[in-house]
């Protein structure tokens, strides 16, 4: 497993840097294709904060720990703690649930668009038309409805682009304002009538 460690707004040091590669090289044994597997481990210091954020990268499995302390140290361990908690969940979950894999991996562009609601040139305010701040490209990922929440769990985001695995359509699970989840599912059939 490759590991990187970046220090900001901090002096590095070889004892903090030999810390946190150990204790990521200690929970490799839950990664199961070390050689495709990275590790990024950013350290820094925020209003006398110490923060560690700390991201796996393994087959297309993302895996996020962040923590902030007084002590650098225990924000590596603590980050490091939240990920083996994920990690074995994830384990678990695989061992009692394996779909079949979908033909192939799509790549899905999502992009960030920016504008001014509620403009109304009658005001004289002008309409201002909406603009892509951000555009991200990645690779949607055969994967079950469960295994897409899970992922969605574990890089903690509100929502994530996956290849149904059963159906083989892209599909998008969201997490709703009432803390359950919803599914986006398209079906590209009807798109080509």
């Amino acid at each position: 497993m490759q590991v990187s460690v970046t220090f900001r707004q901090m002096d590095p040091t070889p004892a903090l840097k030999d810390h946190a590669t150990d204790r990521v090289e200690k929970i490799a044994k839950y990664v199961a294709d070390l050689e495709s597997s990275d590790a990024s481990v950013v350290l820094s210091i925020e209003k006398y904060m110490h923060k560690a954020d700390i991201t796996i990268n393994s087959r297309g499995l993302l895996i996020r720990g962040s923590e902030k302390s007084d002590d650098m140290y225990a924000s590596i361990d603590r980050a490091i703690d939240k990920i083996e908690r994920q990690l074995k969940r994830y384990r678990e979950k695989v061992k009692r649930h394996k779909p079949r894999q979908a033909d192939g991996n799509y790549r899905v562009r999502l992009n960030l668009v920016e504008g001014m609601p509620g403009a109304d040139e009658d005001v004289g305010v002008p309409a201002i038309s909406p603009r892509i701040t951000n555009t991200e490209e990645f690779s949607a990922t055969p994967m079950s409805i469960d295994e897409a929440i899970m992922q969605m769990d574990l890089l903690d985001n509100n929502f994530l682009v996956f290849l149904n695995a059963l159906t083989s359509q892209i599909n998008v699970v969201y997490r709703r304002k009432d803390s359950n989840f919803g599914l986006i599912e398209v079906n590209t059939n009807a798109l080509r009538k």
